[in-house]
């Protein structure tokens, strides 16, 4: 049984004092797992053992499952504790292996985890520069700041609240110092802020199409269903598309690069077929980019049954199937934009941002993609996404302006 996050299994003859006890047996005692300030554990937990014998007695320790507190190789390590310059509140925006988070409402907005806010919010961006309509007015850019808090913020921490509500499980294996697994918010605050979060979203999509100066129906308040769904067909036990390396990962591929993009040209002007066609092959990058998360949940991805692409193939070749990916597609725009738009010198932009990536890739991610996600993706992605903007102001280039209300 557990209790508060302490366990009450150990032998009878325990005394407890503190967090460390002495048990009068010659058998070595279980190292027990807590998370401080837990209200309670209703998932199986991993629990190692571990003994000191002092003597005729063995100790048994109590220890947190969160990573080790300051000072500690854990901190010291900036592949885990450090990311885009954020330091010590990297566990509130959702970063992997930072301390363990007790004030209610930095956990809500954990389980939204705000490091991934970013691609949608500048997919945005890409998609009213795309639009060639865009202008530097105040009404353009409080829509523009309105469409990125409904695909960053609420569509965004709707699917992630939802995610880590559906792979518990599977993180109190990976990653027990999650919200969920870890019982620092109970079940039932998650799923409220779920339709919370769901409700929201589809309330500003709504607005926005209201407000639009390019159409007068509901694409955006389609394509902010559309997206919601695909986020509950990627999670969902029933559904749940993670299950396929290539499937789920192109979902969430596309959902971090086209869906963003065509809520920010919709939003200003009209979203052609062609850059539609466009949007859904550099979401290929995007699929790479999952892939990159993969690796880090390879453990539990496997005694869960998720067959994603490190589990499929192997990590070997699984790391070169992401680098492939990310790789090829941005030649493949590169080279659409030279020779299809006959735009070289954008083309020459994206061939600039590219040569970090593999720089990246050939110091940190091929190597050891398992320990080096973070770094790799800290070093690479900014130009990844810089990259997207390039093509996006190439394609803005060639718009032909509409007359707007």
């Amino acid at each position: 049984m557990v209790v508060m996050g302490f366990s009450t299994t150990l032998s009878p003859t325990t005394k407890s004092v503190g967090v460390a006890s002495r048990v009068q047996s010659s058998m070595p005692a279980p190292r027990i797992s807590f998370v401080p300030g837990s209200r309670a554990l209703n998932l199986k937990r991993v629990v190692s053992v571990h003994a000191k014998k002092v003597g005729k007695t063995t100790e048994a320790e109590v220890v947190p499952d969160a990573p080790p507190s300051k000072g500690s190789a854990a901190e010291d390590d900036p592949n885990r504790a450090f990311f885009l310059g954020v330091k010590g509140n990297a566990q509130m925006l959702g970063i992997r292996g930072a301390a363990v988070e007790t004030d209610i409402w930095k956990i809500r907005l954990q389980l939204t985890k705000p490091v991934t806010w970013i691609p949608l919010i500048w997919g945005v961006i890409c998609g009213a520069a795309a639009s060639g309509n865009f202008e530097w007015t105040f009404r353009d850019c409080a829509l523009s700041a309105l469409c990125m808090l409904m695909s960053g913020p609420l569509l965004t921490g709707f699917t992630q609240t939802m995610n880590d509500y559906y792979d518990r499980e599977m993180d109190a294996i990976n990653e027990p110092n999650r919200p969920i697994p870890s019982g620092a918010i109970p079940e039932g605050d998650v799923v409220a802020q779920i339709w919370i979060l769901f409700f929201t979203s589809i309330a500003v999509a709504y607005t926005l199409d209201q407000a639009s100066p390019s159409h007068d129906n509901l694409q955006l308040t389609g394509l902010a269903l559309i997206g919601s769904f695909i986020s509950f067909a990627y999670s969902v036990p029933w559904i749940k598309l993670k299950r396929s390396g290539w499937i789920g990962n192109y979902a969430l591929g596309s959902s971090y690069i086209a869906l963003p993009w065509w809520a920010g040209q919709i939003l200003f002007g009209q979203l052609r077929l062609d850059v539609a066609i466009l949007t859904m092959l550099y979401s290929i990058a995007g699929l790479g980019i999952a892939i990159v998360n993969d690796f880090k949940s390879i453990k539990g991805d496997r005694e869960l049954g998720l067959n994603s692409l490190p589990v499929a193939f192997g990590i070997e070749k699984a790391k070169w199937i992401c680098a492939a990916s990310i790789d090829v597609t941005q030649l493949g725009v590169a080279a659409y934009l030279a020779w299809g738009l006959n735009e070289p010198y954008y083309a020459a932009g994206i061939a600039a941002c590219l040569a970090p990536q593999v720089y990246a890739q050939v110091r940190y991610f091929l190597p050891d993609p398992v320990a080096n996600d973070v770094k790799y993706q800290a070093t690479a992605q900014p130009f990844l996404v810089i990259g997207l903007l390039v093509t996006a102001l190439a394609i803005g280039h060639q718009a032909t302006p509409v007359a707007l209300g």
